[in-house]
């Protein structure tokens, strides 16, 4: 079966290790070919090798996310290559001193990275899928989106960034015929903890997931058609609650007069002699 014409080509970045290369092995079993993007050349040929197989097309794309040069040949390829039907936003950096133990340049580039990356190539996907009328677009985000006490600041921010933009990038899609998810892992067994200074061996096992099941639980949230997917979430009627609590807050956001306990109490009229 050629799987081009039965699937497509699914755009997955941060392909080279962790989340990215599991959903690069799975979306192949699923009958993608594969354009598989990251820093790591030897690894993206490696797993490319792996992956290609009789009617399936494995390409690779290296490139650093922090350099706008290479994060416009990604945008472009989503632009222009009408094979391409899934695309995987799952390129990013993380953080985990605290905010005044951290190296801001190294939070500028991961926010250029995790932000503005993110931001260009998820217009790029939508506009794209739009324009051709189908198309899915998973964004990775984590569970720190929920807890912005763990881990570091400015990490936690750029991860709630991911899933307030997925929230309403499938409000402006919809009935487009473009599939959205959010995915929010928990702390997953990949190489990501140990780059960012916490070596994954440190963590709680009990919190640990293995980076298989994570992706494994995020696809099936996809096919159940879910908007935000929590893989080590129990019952789904705790995030049906948080978004329940959250729409009873938004019809009073914004009103003309501010709540009675912000406003200034009335001068006592002055004493006549």
């Amino acid at each position: 079966m050629n799987t081009q014409t039965s699937q497509g080509t699914a755009l997955v970045t941060g392909a080279s290790s962790g989340i990215g290369s599991v959903y690069a092995d799975r979306l192949a079993h699923r009958g993608y070919d594969l354009i598989l993007a990251g820093r790591d050349t030897a690894r993206l040929e490696s797993l490319a090798a792996k992956l290609r197989g009789p009617g399936r097309k494995v390409a690779i794309v290296a490139g650093d996310f922090g350099k706008k040069a290479d994060v416009k040949e990604i945008e472009q390829r989503l632009l222009t290559d009408p094979a391409i039907t899934l695309f995987v936003n799952n390129a990013g950096q993380a953080a985990v001193t605290p905010l005044i133990e951290s190296d801001v340049e190294k939070l500028e580039q991961m926010i250029e990275v995790n932000v503005v990356a993110f931001t260009r190539l998820a217009a790029a996907a939508a506009k794209a899928f739009v324009q051709r009328g189908r198309g899915t677009i998973i964004n990775i985000s984590s569970a720190v989106a929920l807890a912005p006490e763990m881990l570091n600041s400015a990490y936690n921010a750029s991860k709630a960034y991911v899933l307030n933009f997925t929230q309403s990038m499938q409000n402006e899609l919809a009935g487009k015929g473009v599939q959205v998810q959010a995915v929010l892992p928990g702390a997953v067994g990949t190489e990501l903890w140990a780059r960012s200074g916490l070596p994954v061996e440190h963590l709680p096992k009990e919190i640990v997931m293995p980076v298989e099941a994570a992706v494994d639980a995020a696809l099936a949230g996809l096919d159940q058609g879910e908007l935000v997917t929590i893989p080590s979430l129990p019952d789904v009627e705790n995030w049906d609650s948080y978004v329940a609590a959250r729409k009873v807050l938004r019809p009073n956001l914004s009103l003309a007069q501010p709540a009675a306990r912000y406003r200034r109490p009335a001068s006592p009229a002055p004493r006549r002699p």
